[in-house]
């Protein structure tokens, strides 16, 4: 049991018609179905945002995609998205659930967002992913799922840099890709040694 597959918010905002949606989200959950049974394990992430989170650009009566500085440092301001319990922050009804060893929620603190599935946006406040790779020896980490860009992005750079060994299957990602942001992303996770497959 060293390898595990990681699915990165493959939910109901993130594809088309969405709240925030990513071009093509929705094209990549039958290779990500596909490719489960070739793991130990498969983790799933949810964002998982109460209403009114201080990530979204209505609670500051601000533009979608500006820019806001946060006690943790810069933040995009989104469009309201994955509000608990809702239609949108449902997993896509055709990724396969079944598979998954874990389901692990993130963004539900109300004053700091969560790209990452293993820290807060403080790089401080761990999610317990960790804990529950290493107590489970895994080692190996293949990452899938919305946005690249983003929360792949940020969950392959953290992972990295937890000692792990991450794959990101560009195949089975989609990006936002706003102002330049999947070249910065990209030079920054073969920058931190993570391999981009």
């Amino acid at each position: 049991m060293t390898h595990a597959l990681l699915v990165i918010d493959v939910q109901n905002d993130f594809c088309p018609g969405g709240a925030l949606a990513v071009t093509g989200g929705d094209e990549i959950v039958t290779g990500i179905n596909a490719a489960m049974d070739g793991f130990d394990a498969v983790i799933l992430t949810q964002d998982w945002h109460p209403a009114g989170h201080s990530s979204f650009a209505s609670s500051h009566n601000a533009a979608p995609m500006s820019l806001i500085e946060m006690p943790y440092g810069p933040q995009v301001l989104w469009p309201d998205h994955c509000i608990q319990g809702s239609r949108g922050a449902q997993f896509h009804d055709d990724l396969n659930l079944d598979r998954a060893d874990m389901i692990i929620r993130k963004g539900y603190n109300p004053a700091i967002d969560s790209y990452s599935a293993f820290f807060e946006n403080d790089h401080k406040t761990p999610t317990g992913l960790e804990g529950y790779l290493r107590t489970r020896g895994i080692t190996k980490l293949t990452m899938v799922g919305l946005a690249t860009d983003f929360c792949v992005n940020y969950s392959a750079v953290d992972a990295a840099q937890l000692g792990f060994e991450v794959t990101v299957q560009m195949d089975l990602c989609r990006a936002i890709d706003f102002d330049g942001s999947l070249a910065a992303a990209t030079g920054g996770m073969i920058a931190a040694g993570v391999t981009l497959a």
